[in-house]
């Protein structure tokens, strides 16, 4: 029940409003903003910003001081309906129940929101309207009394990148019309003290930055990641209708219960799961033993939001280590684009129409796919946590053998289970073909055939920190950097700012020399030269934790500059599955 004396600050206001001489959202703004300062509020008491618009009525709504707003109609086309609970880099954010044109959003001014719960991050739900990124300083108290400071920062909600957003709309509402125009969304998280309760949080003074929804991100605590990969692109499709994918996934560590993760990122429209199955893998897309039906918050299927995430209810299934499972999930509806991991190595199928998802046998999976669509992550209860293995091509597996399971990573997990001296981690494979650390292959929005992704900088929050009970992070990448053009300080910039971030997570954080390459076509003599300083750097670096020479490894004693033979694929960049092999091989488990 609310204080009396705050009912008193805030009734006159209101029958102001309903004589006509405030506006409805003022009225409520002004309610919102008697809250602040009377102690930790709910969000939603708070709410002093009319952020989304009806298109028929968009003057009623002012997100950004000049009248600019976002279209109800294109948030209801994404998913994000009022009220709609999203899950987003494993936080549950409700998006705020107001109509379009009441007060939905708070501008950040130093407001004390009432919010609970354990967990190793607070993620926030934000948009920044100043016409470039926005941030600030805030509080988080604690339960036990102590409080620890974060920094939150907002890109503008019109010029920030598609590579980190939550949701992109198609459209700006505006008094005039509306524009043809991305507005974006995103989600920002930012970490806590580990185990303690929190009790409230202090938003930062930071004009321009809206806040809509606020969590504290609840821990893989009792799982652990045991197969991941990371989504390289929104890619053309089917079109799929009334079809089932059987996606066959190589698992690291094993557990008595699983939970599967899908994601729908860069998507802009939600896709609906009707049911979903776990199997152990016979042959091909033949089960041993019978599909076991997983659910989603109690019902059979679920239905994704654009840029969001499900996880299916825990189940008890007992998962092998080093095993093929068989995920099997119907679409039953048209799915013309999803997003997908383009590079598997990995045969897949895909059934006729109809829902196969419980049927043990192939009979129903006439057509192999080697994509790995929505599904990006599977869990397995207890465990020690997971090594995350963020890399290009290379750690994606580029010219090793198919159906082989031969990728370093692979290798590595295999190592982890045969010993005893450290714990055996999971280990997730978030290597993308192609990828870069500073540049992007892909913006992060819309339908792309180019399958290399964003940049590690703008996809290490969602493939590293959110993964599953992650511990230790491995960084190779930044060969293809240097193959296009990126001066060697470039890409050390970026593997500071990687290492910088891991840390601030509480992360240990490894880095691997990039590989020779000579042969390549692209691996002049001047990019080789890049490289050698980025390796220069990194074998004397005091930013890492410690660092895997990779480099050292396959190089050719005789030419430095090229792959040894022995360990060639043939192309002169990709080592082949002895190549692979050797690199896990040589890491040193005591380091993870």
């Amino acid at each position: 029940m609310r204080p009396r004396s705050l009912v008193r600050g805030v009734v006159p206001v209101v029958l102001a409003a309903l004589l006509g001489a405030v506006p409805v959202g003022a009225a409520r703004a002004a309610g919102g903003a008697a809250h602040a300062g009377r102690g930790p509020q709910p969000l939603e008491r708070l709410f002093d910003n009319r952020g989304v618009s009806d298109d028929g009525h968009p003057e009623r709504a002012d997100l950004d001081g000049s009248g600019g707003s976002l279209s109800a109609r294109d948030l209801t086309a994404a998913g994000w309906a009022p009220g709609r609970v999203l899950t987003v880099q494993g936080a549950r954010l409700t998006w705020p129940r107001s109509r379009p044109g009441q007060p939905d959003n708070v501008r950040a001014a130093g407001q004390t929101v009432r919010v609970g719960g354990r967990g190793d991050a607070l993620a926030f739900l934000v948009t920044g309207t100043g016409g470039a990124p926005t941030s600030g300083a805030g509080t988080v108290a604690y339960g036990d009394g102590s409080r620890s400071t974060y920094r939150l920062a907002a890109p503008d909600w019109r010029t920030g990148p598609a590579a980190t957003k939550a949701v992109t709309l198609p459209h700006v509402n505006t008094p005039t019309g509306q524009l043809t125009a991305p507005a974006r969304l995103y989600v920002v998280t930012v970490p806590l003290r580990p185990g303690r309760a929190v009790t409230s949080v202090r938003l930062p003074r930071a004009a321009g930055l809206h806040v809509f929804a606020l969590s504290v991100r609840v821990s893989g605590q009792g799982w652990s990641g045991s197969w991941a990969t990371a989504t390289s692109v929104l890619a053309t499709v089917g079109p799929w209708t009334d079809r089932t994918l059987r996606l066959v996934v190589h698992t690291s560590v094993g557990g008595p219960r699983v939970r599967l993760r899908f994601d729908n990122t860069f998507a802009a429209t939600p896709v609906r799961i009707g049911s979903a199955t776990v199997a152990v893998q016979q042959a091909g897309a033949g089960a041993r033993g019978a599909p076991v039906a997983l659910a989603f918050r109690g019902a059979a299927g679920v239905e994704i939001p654009a840029g969001a995430q499900a996880f299916s209810d825990p189940l008890a299934f007992r998962v092998p280590a080093d095993t093929n499972l068989l995920v099997s999930f119907h679409l039953p509806g048209t799915v013309p684009t999803a997003p997908v991991h383009r590079m598997t190595l990995q045969r897949s199928y895909l059934s006729g129409p109809g829902d196969h998802t419980a049927d043990g046998t192939a009979t129903a999976y006439p057509t192999v796919l080697t994509s790995w669509p929505l599904l990006t992550g599977v869990d397995v209860s207890g465990g020690p946590g997971s090594v995350v293995a963020l890399g290009d091509s290379i750690t994606d597996g580029d010219k090793s053998t198919t159906d082989a399971n031969r990728r370093w990573p692979n290798v590595l997990a295999s190592r982890l289970l045969g010993q005893r001296a450290v714990p055996r981690y999971g280990v997730l494979d978030q290597g993308i073909s192609g990828n870069q650390v500073v540049a992007e292959r892909y913006s992060g929005d819309g339908v792309s055939t180019d399958a290399s992704g964003v940049s590690a900088l703008h996809r290490f929050d969602r493939e590293v920190l959110a993964q599953t009970s992650v511990r230790t992070a491995i960084v190779f990448e930044g060969i293809n950097d240097v193959r296009w053009q990126a001066p060697a300080d470039q890409v050390v910039a970026g593997l500071r700012e990687l290492a910088r971030r891991g840390h601030a997570r509480g992360l240990r954080m490894l880095a691997a020399t990039l590989l020779p390459c000579a042969g390549e076509a692209l691996c002049t003599a001047a990019v080789d030269a890049q490289r050698v300083a980025v390796n220069t750097w990194l074998r004397g670096n005091d930013v890492f934790d410690g660092v895997l020479d990779f480099d050292a490894v396959v190089r050719d004693p005789a030419d430095p500059a090229r792959i040894l033979p022995a360990y060639d694929s043939g192309d002169h960049l990709h080592p082949g599955d002895a190549g692979l092999a050797a690199l896990a091989d040589s890491v040193d488990l005591r380091l993870l």
